[in-house]
């Protein structure tokens, strides 16, 4: 267990080192540069490096982090392999917040007050989909139908107002770190941090739902409440990463099933190992998205969505997939 925590972090680390080293520009005597902050500062590759590459870097980190955690308390509360906070319309809840928060002209992508229309936008969403659900395989149905409205309502209120703030975010809709500030930085990682510890503090009574709502209630435990926990854990997470970055698809899908592949199903053990692969994999496609087509960058959500789409036709295809 340890030698593969290790790999994961290592992987990490030469990620981050792949990410300082290419872009669409060059930056010359760049250990230089990271290692005495104050060399040169006011010159071109300064700028790069320290207001763009290492930014991004931690927003990488930091989201990546926080959805691979929201995919792994998802699919544990629904119980289900296919759950994830987009196919469960939470991520397309937060995106109808933020929108609704910038048209009424009360808040800017990214800002305090984003996140929390974001946040009620999310638990909105996700509470939706659960209540119409009767069962698991109606969860994911809904959950996509759910999704499918509140992004065709945001479609609309982008595309059909002449609010001129409101079409600039047709971008973000797509998903970019580009749009990721110091100040967003500071807003995501408390809630990260907060929402990780409590992740893992509930983590046993996750695993409980594994055994299935009569069997939790006969030891005591009300389902209800666990998955009431889980629901707010999630919407504070998609809620911080998709009011400042936009939607990012597939992360919090594929991240929690690479870790229960490599450590298993345990939540404790789960939420963290899928954080590290979430930052990980959200690192490397945010890399390639600025570096692939320079001086171009593609929407980081294409990315994820090439990686993260075949292992949601796997799992479809496989009807008989042993989750465990």
């Amino acid at each position: 267990m340890k030698l593969r925590f290790s790999l994961i972090v290592i992987a990490l680390n030469l990620a981050i080192v792949a990410a300082l080293l290419l872009g669409a520009t060059e930056v010359e005597n760049i250990w230089r540069y990271l290692f005495s902050p104050g060399f040169d500062s006011e010159s071109t590759n300064h700028l790069i490096l320290w207001e763009i590459r290492i930014p991004r870097i931690f927003a990488a980190l930091l989201i990546g982090a926080a959805l691979g955690l929201a995919g792994a308390i998802a699919q544990s509360a629904a119980n289900n392999p296919l759950a994830d906070p987009a196919i469960l319309g939470t991520s397309a809840g937060a995106s109808l917040g933020v929108v609704i928060a910038v048209l009424l002209n009360v808040a800017e992508v990214g800002s305090l007050l984003a996140v929390l229309f974001a946040v009620i936008g999310a638990l909105l969403a996700t509470a939706l989909t659960f209540t119409w659900a009767r069962t698991a395989g109606a969860l994911i149905i809904i959950g996509i139908g759910t999704s499918a409205l509140f992004s065709a309502i945001v479609g609309l209120l982008i595309t059909s107002t002449n609010n001129p703030e409101i079409r600039s975010i047709s971008f973000w809709s797509l998903g970019s770190l580009a749009l990721a500030t110091p100040d967003n930085l500071l807003i995501i990682a408390p809630v990260f941090v907060v929402c990780l510890v409590i992740a893992i503090k509930i983590a046993p009574q996750l695993d409980l739902l594994a055994l299935g709502d009569i069997s939790v209630r006969h030891l005591g435990r009300s389902p209800k409440k666990i998955r009431l926990k889980a629901f707010v854990i999630i919407g504070l997470l998609v809620a911080v990463s998709v009011s400042t970055v936009g939607s990012i698809s597939f992360l919090a899908l594929a991240a929690p099933h690479i870790a229960r592949i490599v450590f298993g199903g345990r939540n404790r053990i789960l939420t963290i190992a899928s954080s590290l692969i979430g930052a990980l994999i959200l690192l490397i496609g945010d890399t390639i998205a600025r570096s692939a087509l320079p001086p171009y960058e593609l929407p980081i959500s294409l990315i994820t969505a090439l990686l993260g789409a075949p292992i949601l036709i796997v799992l479809v295809r496989k009807a008989a997939l042993a989750w465990k």
